[in-house]
């Protein structure tokens, strides 16, 4: 991290189209959005705002969908910002909340650690990979966390590591002391900027780094893996037409896309928005499509899905803002 200066160094826009910063290119306007400079000048941002300003971090936008009303408040770029990425010399990485996963994978690697390589098959940053604790083909990124590092409302730095969190699939949730001393679970999401379904209450912590440990082993053998993992996604997944990845959390003993695909709603459409044809755990932008074309499509599917198999669908994706 850089030496603290006096004066902002990053770029502050105002009414910003949010369809530019998320990958189904879909949705309304931001009222302010903020690239910093890096994670001090992030800091120092952070310390000019109202401590009731509604935040929303954004790494590659691929996990979210900003209603076509918009946004209220500020949007904290963390892609092209908190981009530091080291070995330390205890052998972990330290790796910032903007780095993708993909360049994660390839950097574990390259320094001859295996186990990141499923990092690749997630196109967000890290940030979001921590906020969900993302994963795919059988790893979750939590369980190679060895502590994290959040950025308070005051601009202030904190270490916690994995026991200060109840981490579950697709879930992590800060652990805080309710009436009677007992602890309850805050959802992470919030502090990476909104619940599932709703625009999120102002948060004390955000996610901007951490510490991460994998094994030493064959480096060539992991990037033979991460080549091959890429090709899968390819293959199997609609990389070409904008998406956010996959839509709805696997149930329990089941799978999201087998789900869809029996209720007969590959394909199906609303709008500019239809279910996937090659994978039906996604839904793409065919061309024009509405946040409210997306939004309504992932409620029709639920229904659909309830009513013929009994299975309630959970979005994985994060939709945040008014309705027009």
């Amino acid at each position: 991290m850089s030496e603290p200066t006096h004066f902002l160094r990053g770029e502050l826009q105002h009414d910003v189209d949010m369809s530019r910063h998320v990958s189904w290119r879909a949705g309304g306007r931001v009222e302010r959005m903020y690239q910093a400079a890096d994670l001090a000048d992030m800091a120092l941002f952070l310390c000019t705002l109202p401590t009731d300003e509604p935040l929303t971090m954004v790494g590659l936008g691929s996990n979210l969908l900003v209603r076509d009303g918009g946004l209220r408040g500020t949007v904290l770029l963390t892609h092209g910002a908190l981009t530091e990425l080291r070995v330390e010399a205890d052998g972990s990485l330290y790796v910032q909340a903007g780095v993708p996963g993909a360049k994660l994978a390839r950097f574990a690697a390259q320094h001859g650690l295996v186990g990141a390589e499923f990092c690749a098959g997630i196109p967000g940053t890290l940030g979001g990979l921590l906020a969900m604790n993302a994963g795919c083909y059988g790893s979750e990124t939590w369980r190679h966390v060895a502590r994290v590092q959040v950025l308070t409302r005051a601009g202030e730095l904190v270490e916690r590591t994995p026991a200060d969190y109840e981490i579950g699939y697709r879930s992590v949730a800060l652990k805080e002391k309710g009436e009677g001393g007992r602890e309850k679970g805050v959802d992470a999401q919030v502090r990476e900027g909104s619940t599932p379904s709703s625009f999120p209450l102002p948060q004390n912590e955000l996610f901007v780094g951490a510490w991460l440990r994998f094994e030493s082993g064959d480096g060539e053998a992991s990037r033979q893996a991460i080549k091959t993992l890429l090709e899968k996604r390819v293959a199997s997944q609609p990389i070409g037409t904008p998406n956010a990845g996959s839509v709805f959390r696997n149930p329990p003993g089941d799978y999201a896309a087998r789900l869809i695909e029996s209720c007969g709603l590959k394909g199906h459409r609303l709008g500019g928005a239809q279910v996937s044809e090659k994978h039906a755990n996604f839904i793409v932008n065919t061309g024009g499509a509405t946040a409210a074309d997306i939004e309504g499509l992932i409620e029709l599917v639920q229904a659909e899905v309830a009513a013929k198999t009994g299975f309630q669908l959970h979005p994985e994706v994060r939709i945040i803002g008014e309705k027009k």
